[in-house]
């Protein structure tokens, strides 16, 4: 058994090879190439009309250090964060009910998170934007509980562009989720409760590390595009409310400076990519190690 396994035997199967060759030729190209091409831009010059000159140069590594960079870095790290914990912290209890449910309910409940998606983007957003207008309805009902003052605005600060994120990115959460509650088994939290676990123990100690894998991929899903949003924030959120996908934008649409929009792109992905290689080569030493008996 041994001898024909790839792992053991660090031999590859062609089988596998052409059943993985459609996935990183298309990796490859819409990815590797593409990432390789920006970060190539980031260190050209732009010319006096915005095109992509000859000359490689490193001011745009220089203009990194744009005193408003730091602030809009925190705020777009922070709104990152805090719409991921929000989505995931929604996402579990949605994820968790579809999954105890009859298979009639879960199809009706999956069809209810997938149909705004049938919606452009776009029309979404400037729904909310009406939403939260100063004469739209959820300002007036606020008011009227006496949960925020009348001069109070809604509009126009991180917090729509939070709430905004949240309602964009939630479902992006609740399907990787529910795909790893469907397959868990549920007679272990009954196990636990057996062995005098209360419900909430067994739910935090038994199922959220039983679909562990779901809430990591629920997380890179919601974390990853969230980072690089700049439309929520540009229509919802105002020009005290720019996250780094608002300077990307700007820099190649209104200014014209590809290059310098290049390396703040560039600047974006290594945020990204970082931690998950540094992730992906502890999970391949611990792979090893377990395989070869070495001790870490």
């Amino acid at each position: 058994m041994k001898k024909n396994s790839p792992s053991f035997s660090g031999r590859f199967n062609p089988n596998e090879i052409l059943l993985s060759a459609p996935s990183i030729v298309w990796l490859i190209l819409l990815f590797a190439i593409p990432t390789i091409l920006i970060f190539l831009i980031a260190f050209k010059s732009a010319d006096a009309y915005g095109n992509i000159s000859t000359h490689w140069t490193l001011d745009n590594l220089r203009a990194l250090a744009n005193r408003h960079y730091p602030m809009i870095v925190w705020r777009t790290f922070w709104l990152s964060c805090l719409t991921t914990a929000l989505c995931i912290g929604g996402g579990i209890p949605v994820a968790y009910f579809m999954a105890r449910i009859p298979r009639k309910g879960r199809n009706l409940l999956m069809i209810l998170i997938v149909i705004p998606f049938w919606t452009n983007f776009l029309i979404r957003i400037f729904a909310w934007k009406n939403l939260l207008h100063p004469e739209g309805m959820l300002k007036q009902v606020l008011v009227f509980l006496h949960l925020v003052a009348p001069e109070q605005p809604l509009l126009y600060n991180p917090w729509a562009v939070l709430a905004v994120l949240v309602y964009s990115y939630l479902p992006f959460a609740i399907l990787p989720i529910y795909a790893a509650a469907e397959k868990f088994d549920f007679s272990l939290l009954e196990a636990a409760q057996d062995l005098g676990a209360r419900y909430s123990v067994a739910l935090r100690k038994v199922f959220l590390p039983g679909i562990r894998s779901g809430i990591w991929t629920a997380a890179a899903m919601v974390f990853i595009p969230a980072l690089g949003s700049y439309v929520i924030p540009d229509i919802v959120g105002g020009a005290g409310s720019d996250m780094i996908g608002n300077k990307i934008a700007q820099r190649a649409f209104i200014n014209r400076n590809l290059p310098e929009a290049a390396m703040l792109a560039g600047a974006l992905s290594l945020t990204v990519l970082l931690p998950l290689l540094i992730y992906l080569f502890s999970q391949r030493r611990n792979k090893h190690q377990l395989l070869t008996g070495t001790p870490p």
